[in-house]
């Protein structure tokens, strides 16, 4: 082994002349397959919750797109249920979605409408009327059907009449 030694920068430094050594080529270089690998693994498990993520967009645009043509069609009963139908078919359309089921029975409006996005479609159903179903009101002393059925083994209720306050409470000193 010869050794030379070099002025460099400040210090002497030895400095090796022989030939280098080789080394074995084992598993030299499987780190670079290790990372191909895992980077191939990572975009693999992305796309996945790329179109995951996709599909659930989509069907949420699709209830917005159903709930909005139902109110419509539910706000227009009234002129009928082709025109109706018309209303929720012009929301749908403005919202990004299409129209695929409209039905009006009296007040109350049922939807089924459909968004898209790439590969990925979804269709929602929704309906839309008012807040209580109206009840026709029972004539005086009749009764209802349930009523009817059951015999008479329990006391009449007590009878409607005004109630009277709660006493106010005095605060203790």
């Amino acid at each position: 082994m010869q050794v030379m030694r070099v002025f460099r920068a400040r210090a002497w430094q030895q400095v090796d002349k022989s030939p280098p050594r080789r080394r074995p080529m084992g598993d030299r270089g499987s780190a670079a397959v290790l990372g191909v690998w895992a980077i191939g693994a990572l975009c693999a498990v992305f796309g996945v919750l790329l179109a995951q993520g996709t599909a659930v967009v989509v069907r949420h645009r699709a209830a917005g797109v159903a709930d909005l043509a139902a109110l419509a069609a539910a706000d227009h009963w009234t002129e009928g249920a082709d025109k109706a139908c018309v209303m929720a078919g012009r929301v749908a359309a403005a919202q990004g979605g299409r129209l695929v089921r409209c039905a009006v029975v009296g007040e109350i409006s049922d939807i089924t409408a459909a968004a898209s996005a790439g590969l990925f479609d979804a269709e929602v159903r929704a309906r839309a009327g008012p807040a209580e179903p109206r009840v026709q009101e029972r004539p005086a002393g009749a009764r209802s059907p349930k009523a009817q059925s059951r015999t008479s083994r329990s006391a009449a209720p007590p009878a409607p009449g005004p109630r009277s306050p709660p006493e106010p409470r005095s605060a203790a000193p």
